[in-house]
């Protein structure tokens, strides 16, 4: 589903979008803004675990134009998300698969494995609503269109993610180093979603506690890690070779 990409600005314009079930890619909040109607923005924006963030005036009269914002902008998503439960609901596939991205935040990167996940026939790829990288003109553009065509669920906390899709009965594979299986060692020819952690940090510690595998991709150089959507081709591409 595509959307134009634009901007609003407004309280009561962004309520009226919200309340319309227009996707925000973000909300920017003016620090130190108060008031009934602003309470009842910041209400629908918690409801709607929808990504926000407090920044100086000098940042909305940019975003803005200088129009008259009354302390709040809105970036309208590019690309409507889905919603994970009704995802899961509608996968009718054998082994589905599907890919998590904890905290990716380079557009580029994002882009990149979008377009590799629709190559390789994920079903969806499922980002935390806060702390991802914004599915932008540069995501979309490295995409080369996947965006368009791959279902991106947001969701308020991959954890919760995490043991809707194990109650479903798909098991969770983390592509990290901190493991001695390799990814040609775990089963993937059966329903799975894969995690790939972020650029700096990799996956976080309390997600890697919950997965069912961890799986490494052997690095016979000396340089210590692959970019990660450059692991995240290596791996999906593993799942593509079991499958066949």
């Amino acid at each position: 589903m595509q959307n134009t990409q634009t901007t609003i600005f407004g309280i009561r314009a962004i309520i009226e979008a919200i309340d319309a079930g227009q996707s925000l890619e973000k909300v920017y909040i003016q620090k130190g803004l108060s008031g009934h109607l602003f309470s009842e923005l910041n209400t629908l924006i918690k409801r709607h675990h929808i990504s926000s963030s407090h920044v100086p005036v000098e940042k909305l009269n940019h975003l803005s134009k200088n129009q008259n914002h009354q302390g709040v902008v809105a970036k309208i998503s590019a690309v409507e998300f889905y919603n994970l439960e009704e995802i899961i609901n509608a996968n009718k596939k054998e082994n589905p698969l599907y890919l998590l991205l904890d905290q990716i935040t380079d557009v580029r990167n994002f882009g990149a494995i979008l377009r590799t996940a629709e190559c390789t026939g994920v079903d969806a790829i499922i980002v935390p609503n806060q702390g991802s990288a914004p599915l932008n003109a540069d995501a979309i553009k490295t995409s080369a269109g996947a965006a368009f065509k791959i279902p991106i669920c947001k969701v308020a906390h991959l954890l919760d993610a995490i043991y809707h899709l194990q109650a479903e009965g798909i098991q969770l594979v983390a592509i990290t180093e901190k493991t001695d299986d390799t990814i040609y060692d775990v089963k993937l020819n059966k329903p799975t979603a894969l995690i790939m952690g972020s650029e700096h940090k990799g996956i976080s510690p309390a997600i890697l506690k919950i997965a069912d595998s961890k799986a490494k991709i052997p690095l016979l150089g000396d340089i210590a890690s692959l970019n990660v959507s450059v692991a995240c081709g290596v791996a999906l591409y593993e799942v593509v070779r079991q499958r066949q």
